[in-house]
C-alpha cells in the first residue's frame, strides 16, 4: 500500500499570510478558492478528499491511509477514538504537520490550475507556487473578514482572465453524502454551521449573532494571548490545557485555541472535536495556532516539548499512555514506513513556509529573532499599551459632568497604572472536571448583575471573559482512563475594571472589596442554556508584575491566592 507522504512545499520558504491581506492578494486568493472546491468535490473514500482529511481529527473515527497501531484498535465507547491529540503535550506539534497535509494537497490543485490559465501563465504558476494556508489571527483580529463568515459568493479572477463569481468555499463543506457515523445533530446537517440558533434540520449560519459574539470576546482573546506569549516558559503549561494548578496564572495555547472554538461554532461543529475540522475556518484557526507555536518558540528558543501523557487517548494510542518528542505523530507519513515526529517539526524552514514576522531575520541568530518577535508581539497584543492613549484622551466635555468626569479620571488613574511598570494583573482561574456535561459547554465570568436574559449573556458589557470547554459530545465516559482530567483556563480582569470601573487602584484593598461584591459566574451549553457545574472551582490570583529598565516583557513576581473572594460560594475557591 502506497502512502500519502507530507514533504513540505516545495518552491523556496514562502510566507503564510494573515487572511485579511490574503483575500487582498487576487491571484492567490483566486487559486484557493478554485482548488479548496476542487478538493471538495473529490469523492469522500478517496485519501486526499476533503472529507477524510478533515476525518483524520475525530469522525468516522477509521484509520487513515492506514495508519494504525498493531493490536490495538481504540474503542470510541472507552477512550477518544480520533487522531487528534488533545489535552496532551503533543498538541502544538500534532496539528503541524496537519495543517501541512491540507497545504500539501492544495498547493498540488493550485499548481494545476494555474497551467489552464489563458493570460500571465508564468505569473499565475509563480503564484501557486508561492501559495500557503493561509492562518486568521484572531489576538488581532477576532472578527474574520466577510469572505470568511458571510459572502455565500466570492469574486475571483478565472483562467479565462474574466471576473468571475464562484461558490465560496470557506463558508462551509457540503457533504455528499452526510457520513453514517455522524450523530444528532450533525447526522441531519447537509452541510457544517456555525452558531445555528437551533439544533433543528433547517438550521441555518447565525452570522450576526456570530459577529456579536466575536467582537465581545476581542479584548480576552488578545489579553491571554499577549499574556500566554509573554509569561509562559514551560512547554507543558504552554501546550495543553491540562489543569498546572495556577502555575503562572494565564492560559496555554490549547485553552485559548479551546475558545476560539466554542466562540465560532455555538451548537455547530467547530465547538465538537469530532466534527470540528470539517468546517474550513478550522484550518485557517490551526494556521494561526501554529503561528503561535513559532512565536512562543522563537521567545523560548530552548524549549521545545515535553514528556506527558495521552490523557484520552487517540485512535493510535492508548489512554493515559506515556509520550515524549518521539511519539510518532499518526497519521502523518513523512515516507513509506514512517510517521513524523515532533523532533522533526521545529523549523518551519525546513518545512517550506515561514510566517510574516520571521521574514528577513536571521534564524541562526536565535537571541536577534527573540529581540526581534518580542517587539513583534508587543506591537501586535501589548493591548494594555496600546489602547491606554485612547483611554486616557479624556475630553473637555467628557469631563464637564461630575459622574463621567470622575469615572474617567479614575479609569486613567487605572490605565496610568498598567504602563507605569508596576501593578498587579487581577486573574480568575477556572477549574473543572471536563468530562462533567459530556459535550462543550461555557463558564462566564461577569463584574456585577448578568443579564436576565441568558442569550444575552456571551454580548453584555458586564461580561468580563470565559473559559470554554472544547469536549466531545457522545457523552460522558465515567470508565475512561487518562488520569486527571481537570481542565484550567484564566480570565485577565485588569483592563475590563479600568475601562468600566471608578476604581482608583489596583491594590489589593481596593480590588478585593470590588471583586468580592461584584464578581459572578453563570455557566451555559453551547446551545446557551444554564446548567449547573458541581466539579467548577472559580479562584482570584493577584500576579504582580513589573518593567524594570531594560525589559521588553513583563516580569512575574510572586503570585497570590485570594481564596477569601470567592470562598464559601457555589463554585467559589475551595480554600479562603
Amino acid at each position: 500500500m502506497s502512502h500519502l507522504v507530507i514533504a513540505g512545499l516545495g518552491g523556496g520558504v514562502q510566507p503564510r499570510l494573515e487572511i485579511n491581506n490574503f483575500v487582498h492578494d487576487d491571484r492567490q486568493f483566486s487559486l484557493y478558492v478554485q482548488a479548496l472546491n476542487k478538493m471538495y468535490a473529490d469523492d469522500q473514500s478517496n485519501v486526499p478528499s476533503y472529507f477524510q482529511v478533515a476525518g483524520i481529527h475525530g469522525l468516522p473515527f477509521t484509520a487513515w491511509d492506514g495508519a494504525s497501531t498493531p493490536g490495538f484498535t481504540a474503542d470510541p465507547n472507552q477512550q477518544w477514538a480520533g487522531y487528534c491529540t488533545h489535552g496532551s503535550t503533543l498538541f502544538p506539534t500534532w496539528h503541524r504537520p496537519y495543517v501541512m497535509l491540507i497545504e500539501q494537497i492544495l498547493s498540488g490543485y493550485a499548481q494545476q490550475i494555474a497551467a489552464t490559465y489563458a493570460v500571465d501563465k508564468d505569473a499565475w504558476k509563480q503564484a501557486a507556487t508561492n501559495m500557503r494556508q493561509p492562518f486568521w489571527d484572531w489576538a488581532q483580529n477576532s472578527v474574520p473578514p466577510p469572505q470568511i463568515i458571510s459572502m455565500q459568493q466570492v469574486e475571483i479572477t478565472a483562467p479565462s482572465g474574466r471576473r468571475s463569481n464562484v461558490t465560496n468555499p470557506l463558508m462551509r463543506y457540503r457533504f455528499h453524502p452526510i457520513d453514517g457515523s455522524f450523530y444528532y445533530p450533525y447526522s441531519q446537517w447537509q452541510t457544517t454551521l456555525r452558531r445555528p440558533a437551533s439544533t433543528n434540520r433547517g438550521a441555518t449560519d447565525n452570522v450576526s449573532g456570530l459577529i456579536s459574539v466575536l467582537k465581545n470576546a476581542q479584548r480576552g482573546i488578545t489579553e491571554s494571548t499577549y499574556a500566554m506569549l509573554t509569561r509562559v516558559t514551560g512547554w507543558s503549561q504552554f501546550s495543553s490545557h491540562t489543569t498546572s494548578k495556577g502555575g503562572n496564572a494565564t492560559n496555554s495555547l490549547e485553552a485559548i485555541h479551546d475558545n476560539i472554538h466554542v466562540l465560532i461554532g455555538g451548537n455547530g461543529h467547530m465547538s465538537d472535536p469530532a466534527v470540528a475540522a470539517f468546517d474550513p475556518i478550522f484550518w485557517l484557526h490551526h494556521a494561526n495556532v501554529d503561528r503561535m507555536v513559532s512565536l512562543w518558540s522563537a521567545i523560548n528558543p530552548d524549549v521545545w516539548t515535553a514528556n506527558g501523557d495521552a490523557q484520552d487517548g487517540t485512535y493510535t494510542l492508548v489512554a493515559g499512555q506515556s509520550v515524549n518528542v518521539n511519539t510518532p505523530l499518526t497519521p502523518f507519513w513523512n515516507s513509506q514506513t514512517s510517521f513524523w515526529l515532533s523532533s522533526q517539526v521545529r523549523s518551519t524552514s525546513s518545512l517550506g513556509y515561514t510566517y510574516p514576522e520571521f521574514q528577513g531575520l536571521d534564524m541562526n541568530n536565535k537571541q536577534a529573532v527573540r529581540d526581534s518577535i518580542i517587539q513583534k508581539v508587543n506591537q501586535l497584543y501589548n493591548g494594555q499599551k496600546r489602547n491606554t492613549k485612547r483611554t486616557l484622551e479624556v475630553t473637555a466635555a467628557e469631563t464637564a459632568q461630575g459622574h463621567a468626569r470622575r469615572h474617567r479620571l479614575l479609569s486613567r488613574s487605572l490605565m496610568s497604572q498598567l504602563i507605569s511598570g508596576t501593578y498587579s494583573d487581577w486573574t480568575a482561574r477556572i477549574a473543572f472536571n471536563r468530562r462533567e456535561l459530556g459535550r462543550s459547554f461555557s463558564v462566564l465570568l461577569f463584574i456585577g448583575d448578568a443579564p436576565e436574559d441568558p442569550k444575552e449573556w456571551l454580548t453584555c458589557q458586564n461580561l468580563v471573559g470565559a473559559h470554554h470547554a472544547f469536549v466531545h459530545n457522545m457523552g460522558d465516559c465515567p470508565s475512561c482512563p487518562g488520569g486527571d482530567l481537570t481542565e484550567e483556563g484564566f480570565v485577565h480582569m485588569n483592563s475590563w475594571i479600568a475601562e468600566h470601573s471608578v476604581l482608583g487602584s489596583f491594590e489589593l484593598s481596593v480590588i478585593g472589596p470590588f471583586l468580592k461584591q461584584g464578581l459572578q459566574w453563570r455557566v451555559i451549553n453551547t446551545d446557551g442554556t444554564p446548567v449547573t457545574l458541581s466539579s467548577l472551582e472559580v479562584s482570584v490570583y493577584e500576579v504582580p508584575l513589573s518593567m524594570p529598565p531594560g525589559a521588553n516583557i513583563p516580569i512575574i513576581g510572586d503570585i497570590k491566592l485570594h481564596g477569601d473572594i470567592t470562598h464559601g460560594r457555589p463554585g467559589g475557591c475551595s480554600s479562603d
